[in-house]
């Protein structure tokens, strides 16, 4: 990696690790699973840094989490580890990495094909966590058909239009700057 990709790395992952901290606050609240703003951060942080820079934008944020300060959508801790969204949490990280590296194959069908399959990573992980926190942490009892509805089938249609939304800014923002993925 060039020392001027580094840098613009070593800078832009701290501002899209806060960037994702306030996509949590702009939210529709939804029964265990709220839609905010985050996935379209992350979808961003991997486009626009590339592999290494948007996993490490997400590494901070959830660092950041954890270590107190309330900056998910629903608070902040190392208790938050047991909430039923932490799942989709620990998903950015892998999803951001992955995005990452389709985007830097440059191409808008590589960049689409990343961002989907980051969304099914967010998924992959979130939903079976859901389904675990809320039956076994939190002690209340949910099907796998009601956490594949609320986990799953409520938000993945506003993930979708965030995933255009992602591309569409990627895309602008790509003819206008220089980003600082490689291979670019």
């Amino acid at each position: 990696m060039k020392r001027q990709e580094s840098l613009k790395i070593f800078v832009l992952a701290p501002m899209f690790a806060a960037l994702t901290a306030a996509g949590a606050f702009i939210k529709l609240p939804l029964p265990w699973v709220p839609l905010t703003l985050q996935t379209l951060l992350v979808f961003l942080s991997g486009l626009i840094l590339g592999s290494r820079g948007g996993a490490l934008s997400q590494i901070l944020y959830i660092s950041i989490g954890l270590v107190g300060l309330p900056i998910f959508a629903g608070g902040g801790g190392p208790a938050y580890v047991l909430s039923p969204t932490f799942g989709y949490l620990v998903a950015f990280i892998p999803a951001a990495f992955v995005i990452g590296l389709f985007s830097e194959r440059d191409g808008f069908v590589w960049s689409g094909v990343g961002v989907l399959i980051g969304l099914i990573i967010v998924y992959i992980v979130g939903i079976p966590y859901l389904y675990f926190s809320v039956n076994y942490i939190l002690g209340k009892e949910m099907t796998i058909l009601n956490a594949l509805k609320l986990g799953f089938f409520v938000p993945i249609w506003g993930d979708l239009i965030k995933s255009g939304v992602a591309l569409g800014i990627f895309y602008s923002a790509k003819s206008v700057l220089s980003l600082p993925v490689s291979k670019r």
